[in-house]
């Protein structure tokens, strides 16, 4: 079987390999493949692996030979699954790989904003502690978390991760989702938002978690609230954030991922001072990013022998 995997550089931009897929077919790696492209780089290949490439049904019946399509991300809004299951193309998903990543990335956020462990290696770096007269100093406030709630905002297997580390901080664990769960502390959202010192988005983009943080919810929120989105851009509303944290009402938050990637030049978000953003980068440990390779070739070898895992559009 031929094997075109689409945007490889994703996954592995170098530090990593693909040579176990040559194991199941022949395979082309293309590093980024740009729209107008796709179709004549997959070009009679069986299977495709994408990251990023989407697939409608327009494009998936340019394809007569394909088989199959493997998503190396657990997301996979990017294919017309729908359309996929007519035409008998099977579509497969890598989910759980990194849940320990992201919460790290997590508390990565939190712990900047709480410790400002940049800011002071910085200025040290810029000679203020050498010319200080004082011993130490600090710019802005060290936080201690141990008993300040952390309000989970979906605890799945992320949310979990986050919540364990959260434990171990000597922290109150409180959380929303749709089902209850007996470790932790079960709140209404309402609850979340007024309890809460730290709220944090572990949830899926739905209608109606989309903007989840906006004006009207950060107004029932403690003052001096921090604020965390390593889950997905869209559960914020940017503008409203940024505004509260520049007001005060919102002390501080960390983002990981944004409605718009990249973003604009512009983006209030990129912009406000006491916002930290990173570049979508909370999924993409090492040990992450080898997991999804590992979880996408067994999925297509169970493909193979007839017994596929991982299906989302059965």
């Amino acid at each position: 079987m031929k094997i075109v995997i689409l945007d490889g550089y994703t996954e592995n931009p170098g530090d990593l390999s693909w040579d176990i897929f040559k194991e199941l077919g022949d395979v082309v790696i293309y590093d980024r493949t740009p729209e107008e492209e796709v179709v004549k780089r997959i070009g009679n290949a069986e299977i495709v692996i994408t990251n990023k490439v989407s697939f409608n049904k327009e494009r998936m019946l340019q394809l007569p030979n394909l088989k199959y399509i493997a998503v190396t991300a657990a997301g996979y809004n990017i294919i017309d699954t729908v359309a996929a299951k007519e035409l008998g193309i099977i579509v497969t998903n890598t989910p759980n790989y990194g849940s320990s990543g992201v919460a790290q990335m997590t508390f990565a956020h939190i712990l900047e904003i709480t410790n400002n462990v940049a800011l002071h290696s910085h200025s040290v770096k810029k000679g203020e502690w050498a010319n200080n007269i004082d011993w130490c100093y600090w710019y802005r406030p060290i936080i201690g978390l141990k008993g300040k709630r952390i309000g989970i905002i979906g605890y799945g297997n992320i949310g979990k991760e986050v919540g364990n580390i959260a434990k171990a901080f000597g922290m109150d664990v409180a959380i929303y989702d749709k089902n209850n769960h007996f470790d932790v502390i079960n709140l209404s959202l309402e609850d979340i938002f007024k309890t809460s010192d730290i709220i944090t988005l572990h949830c899926p983009l739905l209608p109606e978690t989309k903007n989840i943080i906006c004006r009207e919810n950060i107004e029932k929120m403690k003052d001096g609230v921090i604020i965390i989105n390593t889950s997905r851009g869209p559960l914020v509303n940017g503008k409203d954030l940024t505004e509260a944290v520049k007001k005060g009402k919102v002390y501080a938050a960390g983002v990981d991922v944004l409605s718009s990637e990249p973003p604009a030049l512009n983006d209030p978000m990129t912009s406000c001072e006491s916002v930290n953003v990173t570049p979508h980068i909370a999924w993409a440990a090492i040990e992450s990013r080898q997991n999804i390779i590992n979880i996408c070739f067994d999925n297509l070898k169970s493909f193979q022998e007839g017994k596929p895992k991982n299906v989302v559009n059965k």
